[in-house]
């Protein structure tokens, strides 16, 4: 049987099918921003049909009233209120004023109770999101006061992960790997579907748990010569990275250029000075899931939990949630230092 009439049809279809698809590409309206020497492709592309939902992602709320001088001094809340355990060394005043700003950071909606429970008992430690809080409010300090290299002096407050929901909206869980369907073999972790960590692509779908899990991973997989027998990393080692790298780009709201020159992606000499931020960012959200996050699991109750019985955990989305600066670099911290740095020793 002669097929070939009907393959003429099937390939008009196609490249009409090509056509419209590349020409949806085309007409997708963007930003371009010069990063770097002009001809090598150094550039930030943004999506104008993106910018309006991410400028009210990253909008920032007007901060509490401020204080009077005479209201700095005073009693400090561990001598008026019982059971303050972090926040003891600021006056009455500053511990009420950064407590509503929490309630409207985490919990607009629950109010006081979400922390401290219905009945009223301020002092108790029953309610388990109390105990999370008060670790985080020691870790948003640790960042503050150790990570400076990656945050800078703008640095971080609740709202920068919260945004106004109890919980953070990008968070993640080690992800168990499932073989079901496969006669032999491992996935290592690729090809399926709708896994956001790695930018739906069909790369390693969980690169946190080898990269920002707190045991740090090698990243590079360039050998620095041509020929040498002790160089180890294979194709895997480089789709582990790839993916971390996707990761990246999408949490970021960036492409590759952003940090690297794609002429030569390995050479710093070469590279953005985000770069440098980038890899103090990755190896800060490893240093704070080891410390942090993943030790509170025995804290939570079990619907908390993923799936191996982790904790939630962080990654570069949790803070940046679709921009290169979080909430574009506005700096939420002037307003809250007393509470949010490490108090003076």
């Amino acid at each position: 049987m002669n097929r070939e009439p009907y393959l003429l049809p099937v390939t008009i279809v196609a490249v009409i099918g090509f056509a419209a698809l590349a020409g949806w590409f085309l007409k997708v309206p963007s930003d371009k921003t010069q990063v770097g020497y002009r001809g090598i492709g150094m550039e930030v592309n943004t999506n104008r049909k993106t910018s309006a939902a991410l400028a009210a992602l990253n909008a920032v709320p007007e901060p509490q009233p401020p204080l009077e001088a005479a209201e700095m001094e005073g009693p400090r809340a561990s001598e008026v209120y019982k059971n303050v355990k972090v926040l003891g060394h600021l006056s009455e005043a500053q511990f009420n004023r950064v407590m509503a700003a929490i309630t409207e950071w985490v919990s607009p909606e629950q109010g006081c109770a979400y922390c401290h429970g219905e009945d009223g008992n301020f002092e108790s430690d029953a309610p388990y999101a109390k105990v999370i809080s008060r670790r985080m409010f020691e870790m948003t300090q640790y960042i503050n006061g150790d990570w400076q290299k990656h945050v800078g002096q703008t640095g971080v407050t609740c709202y920068t992960c919260h945004r106004g929901k109890n919980v953070p909206e990008n968070i993640w869980f080690d992800n168990p790997e499932r073989n079901a369907g496969r006669m032999v073999g491992n996935a290592n972790g690729q090809n399926k579907a709708g896994v956001k960590l790695a930018a739906f692509s069909s790369l390693p779908v969980d690169p946190l748990s080898k990269f920002a899990g707190g045991k740090e991973h090698p990243i590079r997989v360039q050998d620095q010569v041509a020929i040498t027998k002790d160089f180890d990393k294979t194709i895997q080692d480089a789709e582990w990275t790839y993916s971390l790298m996707m990761h990246m780009s999408q949490s970021l709201g960036v492409n590759c250029t952003a940090c690297h020159n794609t002429s030569t992606f390995g050479n710093w000499q070469q590279s953005t000075p985000q770069r440098v931020s980038a890899w103090h960012g990755i190896r800060m959200v490893g240093d704070l899931n080891a410390k942090f996050l993943d030790p509170l699991k025995d804290a939570y109750p079990a619907a908390r939990l993923g799936p191996t019985g982790d904790a939630p955990k962080a990654n570069c989305a949790t803070c940046h949630q679709g921009v290169q600066k979080p909430l574009y670099g506005a700096n939420m911290l002037k307003d809250y230092l007393a509470s949010l740095t490490p108090p003076a020793k």
